[in-house]
């Protein structure tokens, strides 16, 4: 079996998707303790290491792997310009070069937010992909939207696979496998799930059966984890109940929410069609149909991850858990394809 290790973890999505793809995840790394105690909690066979990546041959302590997985932040890139791909700001990413040259995995997945590629007009970008090149790699690179794999959401990411040059193979990722005509909708993933009307829910059992192949997909366990409302006062349901389905701030009275005017305040989700990319807030959207927003476990769905997946930590924690994390359900079919190269 073909041995992960996964940098900047967080709480495990890809590890989620490269577990079902039949990798076996050996490390996580992060420098954020409530991650790590919900990776170990739902990877109890792999090891975490609470480390900072952006500090010198941090990458000597982590055990050599067949596979590297990653999703390095780029802050240092927007301050240090194009031609200073080595700056000292840029460390992060820098730890998954040094990896790649000491410990020589057969592949590595780098994800990133859709702007890399047109940072500094994509000079960045392309002095990364020299940077992986240089490192012995052949490397393949793809900007997918997550709803176009089976997870109800709109979410485009950048995704970066490398495969040593020795064995001479360039990968392609999996094509498409749905269109904006049958994308899987918010009704469809977490319509069944317990409508919270009367305030707090937590841990529950199950209220309503499967009904769409999404549900049956992700209901593998006995107990609802994470379903929790957020007890808001009547005059925030009020609000709420003003913004239309599919909707957002512009739908509000004049003088109504004039403080949060930004492109993602105030959307409701829309149950017929996918979700918005979910961020890592709990305050921006709100349920398609019930006054309140998201619960984290109506996000996790809507990230694709399965509801035997349990978040640990505050309720801020878990929300910014689940909106870092790449959708598992992609993350494994991309490790699905891998697997055939490797």
């Amino acid at each position: 079996m073909l041995s992960v290790n996964d940098y900047f973890s967080g709480c495990g999505g890809l590890s989620q998707g490269f577990k079902e793809a039949g990798f076996k995840i050996q490390v996580a790394v992060d420098n954020e303790e409530s991650y790590l105690r919900t990776f170990a909690h739902n990877f109890k066979s792999s090891e975490t290491k609470n480390l900072d990546l952006g500090k010198d041959n941090v990458e000597q302590n982590i055990p050599g792997s067949d596979i590297i997985i990653a999703g390095p932040p780029c802050q240092g890139f927007s301050l240090t310009g194009p031609r200073n791909i080595d700056d000292p700001r840029n460390k992060l990413y820098l730890s998954v070069f040094k990896t790649l040259r000491l410990n020589k995995p057969k592949a590595f997945l780098v994800e990133n937010v859709r702007g890399l590629k047109t940072m500094w007009g994509g000079m960045v970008f392309k002095e990364i992909i020299k940077k992986f090149e240089s490192a012995g790699y052949t490397v393949t690179e793809s900007l997918l939207n997550s709803a176009e794999y089976g997870v109800p959401q709109i979410r485009h990411r950048v995704f970066i696979v490398g495969i040593q040059k020795e064995l001479n193979k360039k990968f392609e990722f999996p094509k498409p496998e749905f269109n904006k005509d049958n994308y899987i909708s918010c009704e469809e993933a977490i319509g069944n799930l317990p409508s919270l009307e009367n305030g707090e829910l937590k841990n529950s059992n199950y209220s309503e059966k499967p009904s769409t192949n999404f549900q049956k997909y992700v209901m593998d366990s006995n107990k609802l984890f994470n379903h929790e409302a957020t007890l808001h006062k009547q005059f925030v349901k009020d609000t709420i109940a003003l913004v239309p389905e599919g909707g957002n701030y512009k739908d509000l009275p004049k003088g109504v929410g004039d403080s949060r005017k930004f492109n993602e305040a105030w959307t409701r989700y829309h149950s017929k069609k996918p979700s918005r990319t979910i961020d890592t807030g709990h305050r921006n959207h709100f349920h398609y149909k019930w006054n309140r927003v998201p619960t984290i476990r109506e996000n996790a769905r809507l990230q694709s991850f399965k509801d035997s997946f349990e978040f640990l930590g505050t309720k801020t924690s878990q929300n910014v858990q689940v909106g870092n994390a790449v959708p598992p359900l992609l993350a494994y079919k991309i490790a699905k394809q891998l697997k055939k190269y490797l």
